[in-house]
């Protein structure tokens, strides 16, 4: 998919379009995007506790996606299946994007063709911890206190919930674990 954006608009900078591709993930990008991950969230990012929780599942390559300036990997999105109580969702995430291509729409890109993948796909929810401003722009929104619970210490504030399919979140509660663990 060739995606067209504005590369300056949010930065103040002169208007320039970039023409972006965002691809399906596939087995050969794993050394460019673990290269971009650690350029991008160093080696603190295998304390996070969403990180450690993906460490115990494979992301699903059919819903995660590659962001691409001519031949240049410059970000991306996995997704994660996992389960919240009972219910089966998506964990989003990491995503990333090279510092030089952000605040240029590329992450919002990339979210939104994974979540519209995965809705495609049949999947019904997508969660993630990260920053509400930003992934609401997506259709994320907070979860209420206490609803669910991460394996590890995280800023309830930052549990964000998107509904991939209307009313899906209705009832949902339980602890965030990796899709194949049972209770």
């Amino acid at each position: 998919m060739w995606t067209s954006i504005n590369a300056g608009a949010s930065r103040g900078d002169a208007m320039t379009d970039i023409s972006l591709t965002i691809l399906p993930e596939t087995e050969g990008d794993a050394p460019a995007i673990a290269r971009l991950h650690e350029r991008t969230f160093g080696p603190g990012r295998y304390a996070k506790t969403a990180y450690r929780l993906r460490e115990s599942v494979a992301h699903r390559l059919e819903v995660s996606f590659t962001a691409h300036i001519g031949t240049l990997l410059v970000g991306s999105v996995r997704l994660s299946p996992v389960r919240v109580g009972e219910t089966k969702a998506l964990l989003l995430g990491p995503l990333t994007v090279e510092p030089a291509f952000r605040e240029r729409g590329v992450g919002q890109a990339l979210i939104k063709r994974a979540l519209d993948e995965a809705r495609a796909k049949g999947h019904r929810l997508a969660i993630l911890v990260g920053d509400e401003p930003y992934y609401a722009k997506c259709g994320f929104k907070p979860i209420a206190a206490g609803v669910v619970a991460m394996p590890g210490p995280v800023d309830p504030a930052r549990l964000l919930v998107a509904e991939l399919v209307e009313g899906a979140f209705a009832g949902v509660r339980g602890p965030i674990r990796p899709e194949w663990e049972t209770t």
